[in-house]
């Protein structure tokens, strides 16, 4: 459908102008995201130091923020480089991982929602859920089992935060509160490597610098991600997240924008 196109065309901008994406992210997946980001063909930029956030976050294509090891220095920049991010124009992405599981990890989510104007936030479910205060299971970072409907709850966040939301999952479902899109690639494996949903944020900063139509960019992204999941895994056969992991970054590199249009799965809602 035309969105796998328009997802094709945007794959080759973000190759042609290999944007500089700053992350803000944790300790876990730092490595795994830098690598991830250049395999994409973006360029990937770890800064934390409250001395220069700012200063970088305004040469940034897009600004990436990721609670997932969170303390109270890396909050402090987040909030100075998301407001220089803002002043600059430069599009800010909002990973809550973990929220709902402690009132830090919550009130630290819904301060950045509040203070910082924020593009697109990418969560699963229950860290989408946490946010707007609605009930959903977390166990750890990990969504928990939750039976609600997750395009209403999508829409919900949009409407709330006042951003694109992007809850990622078995589908994922992108919306501005009005327009929604699910799309349909991935793969199971992604669940058993850590730091694929945050990777997927930052493929997210990469199109959105790009982009400037957040949906647009936030689905292009999503698809991207998922036909090179499906590729990887195809590839490892029954080998395991070891072969995968780097199977999958071998597939960000070489998963061509004829490959999205050509496996895409996409649909408006």
């Amino acid at each position: 459908m035309s969105h796998g196109y328009e997802g094709a065309e945007l794959l080759e901008r973000v190759r042609k102008a290999n944007p500089l994406v700053h992350n803000i992210t944790n300790v876990v997946v730092t490595n795994f995201t830098a690598n991830g980001l250049l395999a994409l063909g973006a360029s990937p930029v770890m800064a934390y130091a409250k001395e220069e956030v700012a200063e970088m976050a305004k040469l940034a294509g897009a600004l990436v923020l990721n609670i997932g090891t969170l303390n109270a220095a890396e909050v402090e920049a987040m909030l100075m480089a998301g407001r220089a991010a803002n002043e600059a124009g430069v599009p800010v992405i909002f990973d809550p991982v973990g929220v709902g599981a402690t009132n830090y990890r919550t009130e630290t989510a819904r301060c950045i929602a509040e203070q910082i104007k924020l593009a697109v936030v990418r969560g699963n479910a229950a860290e989408i859920a946490n946010m707007i205060g609605e009930p959903w299971m977390i166990k750890g970072v990990d969504a928990g089992q939750g039976s609600g409907d997750v395009v209403a709850l999508a829409k919900r966040a949009a409407a709330e935060l006042g951003t694109v939301v992007a809850i990622t999952g078995k589908e994922d479902v992108v919306t501005d509160g009005q327009t929604v899109y699910v799309v349909g690639n991935g793969h199971p494996l992604l669940t058993k490597v850590t730091g694929t949903g945050c990777l997927a944020t930052s493929v997210i900063g990469a199109f959105a610098a790009v982009e400037r139509d957040a949906v647009k960019a936030a689905v292009a992204a999503l698809t991207y991600y998922g036909v090179a999941a499906e590729r990887a895994a195809a590839e490892v056969g029954e080998r395991g997240p070891g072969s995968f992991q780097a199977a999958f970054l071998d597939a960000l590199a070489h998963t061509t924008a004829d490959d999205v249009k050509r496996t895409g799965r996409v649909e408006q809602r």
